[in-house]
This record gives structure tokens, sequence and C-alpha cells, in this order.
């Protein structure tokens, strides 16, 4: 069904060459963007109807990753930590957010015939809580949040950025390492993204400069910062709580 709906997708988005190429009118023209779409419809009848009556196909958890993201791995710790069955999709770093617009993590959660999507590792944690709280009891304590360890979240959220600039200002100039980094070389990656991430990767090096501003100045500003945090976190932890 998966394979079905990729090469309806790729015809679809071919179309205009296909019409180009053959020189089609626009009464033939029509009626191929018509079957396409009408055999979109039919793959989306053919799945309503095989997860109505019968077991829902795949996993009920899907996280979108990345090899290397601090987000990712706060969202898989906790997914761990409660002891849930999940699939882990990983994808080749930084092009699905220079060239998709998506980034990660992202859980896709499905009930039923539906399939929701969240984006944001803060956001998927207090899901986490609000779904899994009453089931899991106990177990899911550790999910539940006041004032206090928002900010905590937040303030490590920061400094996770500050530590991709610190990690980046080190990498970026050992392209192995950098691919490594990527998830060039994971097998679990799609093939296609690993060649991308091969081909495109003095491209994609500049724009990770861009993005996180990458420089001695910003690397000294994100060391201190995170100097700072740990601090703050040896006295959090000083009194054994």
């Amino acid at each position: 069904m998966k394979l079905s709906r990729n090469l309806n997708s790729a015809f679809l988005l071919a179309a205009p060459l296909i019409v180009a190429a053959a020189g089609l009118s626009l009464p033939a023209a029509m009626v191929l963007l018509l079957s396409l779409l009408l055999w979109r419809w039919l793959l989306v009848l053919a799945s309503m109807s095989g997860s109505a009556t019968g077991p829902a196909n795949g996993p009920e958890l899907i996280l979108d990753s990345i090899s290397a993201s601090h987000y990712v791995e706060k969202v898989r710790w906790c997914l761990d930590r409660l002891g849930l069955d999940y699939q882990e999709r990983p994808s080749g770093g930084t092009l699905g957010a220079f060239f998709l617009g998506r980034t990660v993590p992202r859980l896709l959660c499905r009930t039923g015939l539906v399939q929701s999507s969240l984006g944001n590792s803060a956001e998927i944690l207090r899901y986490l809580w609000g779904r899994y709280q009453v089931p899991l009891g106990p177990a899911a304590e550790f999910l539940r949040t006041d004032a206090a360890r928002l900010e905590l979240e937040q303030q490590i959220d920061r400094c996770g950025r500050e530590l991709q600039v610190w990690v980046y200002y080190h990498l970026l100039p050992n392209r192995a390492l950098t691919l490594q980094a990527w998830g060039a070389n994971n097998p679990a990656v799609p093939a296609w993204q690993r060649m991308t991430l091969r081909l495109l990767f003095p491209l994609l090096r500049v724009l990770i400069r861009r993005a996180f501003r990458i420089s001695t100045a910003r690397y000294q500003t994100a060391l201190q910062r995170m100097d700072t945090l740990l601090s703050q976190s040896e006295s959090l932890l000083a009194d054994q709580r």
C-alpha cells in the first residue's frame, strides 16, 4: 500500500512532464490528472477498508529522527523509559529541515483510522504525559510538569542549541565525521538520502554555518552558556535529591 501511494505521488508530480513530453491535448491532460486522482482516492478507500475489517497496519507510534539530535534523544529516552513499543524512522540529517521544511523529532500517533503528527520535543512530551499517565500510572510520573520543571526543560533545550554550535564548530571542517553524524553511513537511512548527503555536502555545510551563525565569537558565547547551565545543574543536584 505504501509503495502504491509513493508511485501515485511520483506520477502526480511527473504529470506536467508527461503532458509536455507526449504533447497531450488539454482534454487528454485532464483525463490523465483525473485518473491519478481517482487512483489516489481508491488507495485511501482500500486503506480505510483494511483498517475497518482487520487489525490496524503498522505500529501505534512512529518516531521520525536523525542520527544526532538532542531533541530526538530526549523523546527517544522518554519513550524507552515508558516502555512503549515504537518504530524509529531515521532520516539524513539536515535534509528535512533545509529541503522539506520538516524538522525532527516528529511523532506519528495512530488511533484507529486516524494518524496524528506532533513536532517539537516539548509538545511530544506533553502528549506522552496526557496519553499515558492513567494507563501507566507511576511509570509515567517522571513526565509530570510544573513551572520549575518546564523552566529547567527550556534551559536544557537552550543548552542543546548551544551544544549544536559547539559541535559544528569542531565538526564541519572534517567532511567524513560530519557525514557520519548526519547518518550517511547508517544503513537504516534511505539510500537516496545517504547519496544526497554526500553529493550536497558543500552546500549543506554552508547552510549549516549560516543557520547556526558558526564563528569563533559565537562558539565562545555558546561555551560560556553551557558552562553556566552545567554549574546550575550541579547546584540543583548537590542535595542528592
